[in-house]
């Protein structure tokens, strides 16, 4: 378990990867951006993410060159989108998120979706990308089992990441464990669900025999799962508060507790539906 949010763990492939990182999406302005890293960063977050598709990048790699953050001291995740996979499109692609983020590697690189005409083309491009070295590590996201299983059958080397949404309304323990099965580390979008679990009583109940906030308990039921995490906010309260959960230990109880809440209720796209149709499609 980590004690505090610089702690890292090692990847499959050998590179380091802190447990809690930085969620930028919906960060969609110089200022907010500037405001949000200033206050992660000084709060002792070290990974930031981000993806093409949520047309931040730029806004990223100008914060962290206007703040002067040493490059080595961070990690960057970003993540190739539908409309630009296959081989020569992604490694494009990856070119313009170098220039974006203005450095000359990403830590990690995922699939953002998968889409199944340029499967394994995409895949071959990570791969190639990592060799040149213009990428550390890299990893999927929305993967199921059967994608993970049919990758296999075409990889050199398998994802040592797979960023799937879990939060206590849909805990994918079974996709957890295929995914540790693999080797293969689960980080959390949307750890809380999009709010949805914040008003859960049994959390809420949790929260105060620890004088904590639901958010606070909810992170830290997911790294005691040993289950990576990228909470987002625009906020600076919530963005140090998100960091302060290594203070505290969830009971077997607790973990049981908010284990049972699952429904297998997605807040976002459906990965197979995704895989089908190859775009992300809107639910509400």
């Amino acid at each position: 378990m980590p004690n505090s949010i610089k702690d890292t763990i090692k990847l499959a492939d050998g590179n380091e990867m802190p447990m809690e990182g930085f969620g930028t999406y919906k960060l969609t302005d110089q200022a907010t951006m500037d405001e949000a890293i200033k206050t992660a960063f000084d709060s002792g977050y070290r990974l930031f993410d981000t993806a093409q598709f949520y047309n931040n990048e730029k806004l990223l790699g100008n914060s962290i060159k206007k703040l002067e953050l040493n490059r080595n001291e961070i990690f960057l995740t970003t993540k190739i989108p539908e409309p630009k996979q296959g081989y020569q499109s992604t490694l494009d692609a990856i070119d313009e998120s170098l220039a974006n983020l203005q450095t000359d590697y990403i830590d990690l690189l995922l699939v953002h979706w998968p889409i199944h005409s340029q499967f394994f083309d995409t895949w071959r491009a990570f791969e190639d990308a990592k060799k040149a070295g213009k990428v550390k590590s890299i990893g999927v996201s929305n993967y199921h089992q059967t994608h993970l299983d049919l990758l296999k059958t075409q990889a050199n080397e398998m994802p040592v990441v797979n960023q799937i949404e879990v939060h206590p309304y849909l805990t994918q323990k079974s996709m957890i464990d295929a995914n540790n099965n693999e080797n293969i580390l689960t980080q959390a979008w949307s750890p809380m669900g999009r709010g949805a679990t914040l008003n859960d009583a049994t959390i809420q109940e949790i929260a105060k025999a620890h004088g904590k906030s639901v958010a606070q308990i909810i992170l830290r039921w997911h790294l005691q799962n040993g289950v990576a995490i990228i909470p987002k906010s625009s906020t600076p309260a919530r963005i140090r508060e998100n960091a302060d959960i290594y203070d505290f230990q969830l009971s077997d109880n607790e973990m049981k507790s908010i284990d049972d809440l699952n429904k297998d209720e997605r807040t976002g796209d459906d990965p197979e539906v995704v895989y089908e149709i190859e775009h992300q499609y809107p639910r509400h």
